[in-house]
Parts: structure tokens; C-alpha cells; sequence
């Protein structure tokens, strides 16, 4: 999968809680080391990229410019280290400011108050989705500006959880085919363009190791499939437990732990670990038998910690880029 970082778009959605964000994070970290300019956008007023690299001073690979410089005087996106922003699509916003091209100078307070606005959002479902797409579609397809050489050769969406994501990606198809004409429907039908092109848009759902996150996965790719006619290109198995034992060390430890109170408590905990992991490995069996070899997964190890900072992200970043190349 080396072409991953290739395309032009690559969209990171999973179950809820599985460590998406971290991942995306983690593949513009791998972008930027390798010389392309990559924005990793988030959705719904979502700021956690900038909050990481706001916590930087335990983490000695950053550069003095991380933490966030504003770009292009926009102050919704964030120079994040040299080679990597962020940005937060708010859909509230998105619509105002889509509405705002149509309707003139009305102001984006007056939208927002207007009672025509809050009945156009209301019966237009998956507007809000769409008009969110058209933003990153942009980005995807900024013009250099005077001065600089080209604009982000990579756009990394940090997409919502399963279901929503779904709804986000057939928002453009599903208006393209009600609207048949009109500048909305033009940038549908751009949108759908986008994210069918298989040399352009790439997809990796971040999944755990259980039965509901592997379903859900398997779900996601036939939604996928259904609505764009494309597969995910890798599945990333967050916080995967390592096989400590093997059955015959687990009897031999289980044996040993006769004789004390103590003992016997460790080879509980010896019980726990072998069998956690070994319906872990069970899982995860499943998507490859599942996947047929059509897409890659990389395993990234349990990171023992209360809560991940950034010199935890740029070692996962480290260990999914070996699984890259």
C-alpha cells in the first residue's frame, strides 16, 4: 500500500473510540516527513489536532514553529510543524458560507438567525454533509497562490464515526441525483468524482480487535462499496495486545502457580493476557479472511498510557509508516 499517501485524499473513518483521530494524526505526521505539505482536516468544530501539538514541550523531534501559526490568514487553519496543518470544518458554518455565495453580502449572523435558514437545513437532510465535502473538495483542488509553489499535495479528513461517515460520502450522489442542474449539483457531481477516482482518494477505516469493530468494519466496506463502488485500501487494528505465552508456557505458568496465594494470582493475570490476546488474534483473522487480501492491515501495539501526547502520536506515526513502505 505505498501508494496510499499518493492519492490526493485520503478519508480515515472506523467505530467510535478506536483512535481515528490519532491515526489520521499519524498519517500527516508521515506525509510531512516525507516532504509533502498535508492538512489533516477535522469535522464539527473538532480542534484536538492543534491541542496536541500545543502540549509539544515533552516531545523533542518538534519544530519551534508547532503548536499553530494561522495559513493563508484563515484562523480556522493551523501550521501544526513544517509540512503539516490543520483545519476544522464547522457544517453549521459550511452551509452559511455555501448560502452566502448565492445570496450576496448577507451577513453570516443574519443567516444563522434567519428562521428560512434553519427550515432550508432542516429540509434538506445531508445538506449540512454535502456543503462539509464541497470544503474538503477544496482543499483538494486549491490553486497555487502567488508566491507559493503548489498548495497541500495531501488532505487527510479525520471523518466521523461509521454511520455518519457514510451518510457524509453518499450526501454528494444523493443530491447529484435529485438536482439535476444548478451549481450545487455541479459540485455533487464533482464530489462523487473525487471520492469514486481510486487514484485519487483512498480509504482506512481504524478498527479494535473485538467482534463489534471488526463488524463494523466489515459493514463500512460494503457501505462502500454499495454507494461508491470502492473497497477500503487498509484497515489499521489499533491497540493490539502482544502474545506473551503460549499455551504449553501458560500450563507450565498455571502449574508453577500451585502452591501460593500469590502464584495463583499470577497465573490468573497470566490466563487474562493469553486469552485477551488470543481473541484478539481471533478478530483479526476474521477481517483477513474477510478482505481476501484485496486491502492491507497493519497492527499498531497497546500504548500503555492514560492518554496519548504527541511523542506517543509520532511513535505510532513511526510504526504505521514501517507498515508503508
Amino acid at each position: 500500500m505505498a501508494s496510499l499517501l499518493d492519492r490526493k485524499l485520503i478519508v480515515v473513518t472506523g467505530k467510535g473510540g478506536t483512535g481515528k483521530s490519532t491515526m489520521a494524526c499519524a498519517l500527516g505526521l508521515i506525509a510531512a516527513r516525507r516532504g509533502l505539505r498535508a492538512i489533516v482536516v477535522e469535522v464539527g468544530e473538532q480542534h484536538r489536532m492543534p491541542d496536541l501539538f500545543a502540549s509539544r514541550a515533552s516531545c523533542a523531534d518538534d519544530h519551534e514553529n508547532a503548536g499553530g501559526q494561522p495559513r493563508n490568514g484563515r484562523p480556522d487553519t493551523v501550521e501544526l510543524r513544517n509540512g503539516l496543518w490543520s483545519t476544522s470544518i464547522d457544517p453549521d458554518r459550511a452551509m452559511i458560507d455555501w448560502l452566502q455565495t448565492l445570496t450576496g453580502r448577507i451577513s453570516a449572523r443574519l443567516l444563522r438567525s434567519s428562521s428560512t435558514f434553519h427550515y432550508f437545513a432542516a429540509a434538506a437532510p445531508g445538506a449540512k454533509e454535502l456543503v462539509s465535502m464541497i470544503e474538503v473538495r477544496r482543499l483538494c483542488e486549491a490553486q497555487p497562490k502567488r508566491g507559493a509553489s503548489k498548495d497541500y499535495d495531501l488532505v487527510v479528513l479525520d471523518a466521523p464515526a461509521t454511520g455518519h461517515a457514510l451518510a457524509m460520502l453518499d450526501s454528494p450522489a444523493t443530491f447529484a441525483s435529485i438536482v439535476r442542474a444548478g451549481p450545487l449539483a455541479e459540485q455533487a457531481r464533482a464530489v462523487s468524482r473525487l471520492l469514486e477516482d481510486r487514484q485519487l482518494c483512498g480509504y482506512v477505516a481504524v478498527a479494535h480487535a473485538t467482534e463489534m469493530a471488526v463488524t463494523e468494519t466489515l459493514e463500512l466496506e460494503q457501505g462502500l462499496r454499495a454507494h461508491l463502488g470502492r473497497e477500503l485500501d487498509m484497515v489499521i487494528v489499533n491497540e493490539v495486545l502482544s502474545r506473551r505465552f503460549t499455551r504449553e508456557e501458560l500450563a507450565r505458568i498455571s502449574s508453577a502457580g500451585d502452591g501460593t496465594e500469590l502464584g495463583q494470582a499470577a497465573a490468573r493475570a497470566a490466563c487474562v493476557a493469553y486469552e485477551r490476546a488470543r481473541v484478539q488474534q481471533n478478530q483479526i483473522a476474521r477481517l483477513r479472511r474477510r478482505g481476501a487480501g484485496a486491502r492491507q492491515l497493519a497492527r499498531i501495539p497497546f500504548v500503555f498510557a492514560s492518554a496519548l501526547d504527541l511523542a506517543s502520536v509520532l511513535e505510532i506515526s513511526i510504526q504505521l509508516e514501517r507498515k508503508l513502505s
